[in-house]
């Protein structure tokens, strides 16, 4: 009897044991990689655009098979550095500096310290963080006004002098304040824009080495680098990508020496020019040198994947992929000399048949089914893939149609890992928990994005009201009414403008954009301020 109580008390025992391991396993924090392609389209993603899209992308699939796909997801511009602001601090870029265009060339920090990001608030919370990629947040150069044309020369064709080599050497010897290490992340390693100066890597808050000479000829034309600038000598554009492929899967190899969660933040150069395609790829596609250097792009998705399933980590994971904004339409197979030859004036390609046209004439529609690239307010310029992988937590091959956006990342991860974010924070950012755990009911009424010039497109379940006429972009085509209303459950492609058969709902959108702005934020909470005045649209002439 004695020994059948003895038996009984240690399956409890056992039993509790394992019941409190199990316990702690569900509540282990998961690492997360936050893959950020540059430039990708919606329709370049197979899966995403299996009748149009004839670009290979197996593992970028495989993703999809293995998750969740969002067929509603948008980034918060048609254009790079506001989305990235967005996607890392849950906050439209609008209501920063930022109002239209980029951060340019030196520019300066465009998250101020203050702000909370992705990155702290998952450092705050025991993760370790990573950036390795392309920034194109500003940083504080250390660069003296007098001497700033010394870095910025207006000719391609130029010798450094010994004035430009000494100033530079004095200048890529100091750190470079207001860059990813002080939003939050714990290292970084990157071009941050890789068709501009300086041409080289930069490792937390340094050059690697010091620029000597002007980039090289080769460098430039053809898609590749845009502007001259100081260039560590034998610069290799090709050489980027797979640096960054080989630091993500070293610091994945790294951290599972250690027991702490990690946060990688991967924004990709890529398929972004430069089109500097690696020998392995180039031709693949027989599309493009762009549809190349997606299957390139694809590759290191691969790469990625493969480091996490090599070094255990896979299974507690959360692989996010997406794209900053949609394909860029300078990009296909015509070249800028044989856009210069159809007459372009202004851009590297004729805005009547620009080089992207090549590749739909093939076959492929970088935008799938839907109107613009890259830089508009049309839903080509901002709709994008948004893939979440989640092992055992997310289902496989499922998909969900409900309105998504980027800045929602701050929420989803702050919501996994049981973290609040204040009430001056995260200010347009809703979480996709119950999304990603099958449900089937929106998470966000409305949405904002923008194009390149700042024109707003507001979102309210399948309506879309933009603020003014035509892409706002790069894109011809104008509206005769000053504001343009579409359906996109029946008018997905935005063809038909109904505005003016629709002036109560035109006026219910404009009360409620005006309503977002004044408020601070479209989530719930106080009142928050914008950090400047917001521009409103359509504008005054």
């Amino acid at each position: 009897m004695l020994k059948k109580n003895i038996l009984v008390s240690f399956l409890f025992l056992a039993i509790g044991f394992l019941s409190c391991n199990l316990e702690n396993k569900d509540k282990q924090l998961p690492n997360i990689v936050i893959i950020y392609a540059d430039d990708l389209g919606y329709g370049d993603v197979q899966s995403y655009n299996p009748e149009r899209g004839k670009i290979p992308t197996p593992h970028i699939d495989r993703l999809v098979s293995e998750g969740m796909s969002f067929t509603d997801a948008h980034s918060s511009s048609g254009v790079c550095s506001p989305s990235r602001y967005t996607l890392l601090t849950g906050r439209y870029h609008w209501r920063s500096q930022l109002q239209r265009g980029i951060v340019g060339l030196y520019g300066e920090p465009l998250i101020t310290p203050d702000r909370l990001t992705l990155a702290s608030l998952a450092k705050q919370n025991g993760y370790q963080t990573a950036c390795i990629g392309k920034w194109h947040l500003g940083w504080n150069w250390p660069i003296p006004e007098e001497q700033m044309e010394l870095f910025r020369p207006g000719e391609k064709d130029v010798t450094a002098t010994e004035e430009h080599r000494n100033t530079w050497r004095e200048v890529f010897s100091l750190p470079i304040p207001g860059g990813p290490m002080e939003v939050g992340f714990d290292e970084y390693f990157g071009t941050d824009v890789p068709n501009w100066p300086p041409y080289c890597f930069i490792e937390n808050d340094r050059t690697v080495g010091i620029p000597s000479e002007f980039g090289a000829p080769r460098l430039f034309g053809r898609n590749q680098a845009s502007t001259q600038g100081p260039a560590r000598a034998l610069w290799s554009l090709e050489a980027i990508l797979p640096a960054l492929a080989a630091r993500s899967a070293a610091f994945i190899e790294r951290e599972k020496e250690t027991s702490r969660p990690f946060l990688l933040y991967l924004p990709l150069t890529s398929p972004h020019t430069p089109l500097s395609v690696n020998d392995e790829w180039l031709g693949e596609s027989n599309l493009s040198l762009y549809a190349d250097l997606v299957m390139e792009t694809d590759a290191v998705v691969g790469r990625v994947l493969e480091a996490l399933e090599e070094s255990g980590a896979a299974e507690n994971t959360l692989v996010i992929f997406t794209s900053d904004n949609g394909c860029a339409p300078y990009v296909g197979n015509t070249t800028m000399e044989e856009a210069h030859d159809r007459g372009m004036k202004s851009w590297p390609w004729d805005r009547n048949h620009p080089p992207v046209a090549a590749m739909e004439e093939k076959g492929h529609y970088p935008s799938g089914p839907f109107r613009g690239y890259k830089s508009d307010v049309w839903e080509g310029g901002h709709r994008v893939p948004f893939i979440v992988r989640w092992p055992g937590k997310v289902q496989p091959r499922s998909s969900s149609e409900q309105l998504v956006h980027q800045a929602d990342l701050m929420a989803t991860i702050a919501e996994i890992i049981g973290a609040e974010i204040p009430d001056d924070a995260g200010e347009d950012s809703f979480s996709l928990l119950p999304l990603l755990k099958g449900g089937n009911q929106a998470v966000r009424q409305n949405a904002v994005s923008t194009s390149i010039t700042g024109l707003p497109g507001l979102r309210q379940g399948n309506w879309k009201y933009i603020a003014g006429p035509g892409s706002g972009g790069w894109t011809p085509g104008e509206s005769e009414l000053p504001v343009q209303l579409y359906d996109l459950a029946a008018d997905p492609s935005e063809t038909q403008n109904l505005a003016s058969q629709e002036p109560d709902r035109v006026k219910q959108m404009e009360d409620l954009l005006e309503k977002l702005i004044t408020e601070g934020r479209s989530t719930p909470g106080p009142t928050q301020e914008n950090d400047v005045e917001v521009i409103r649209y359509p504008e005054k002439q």
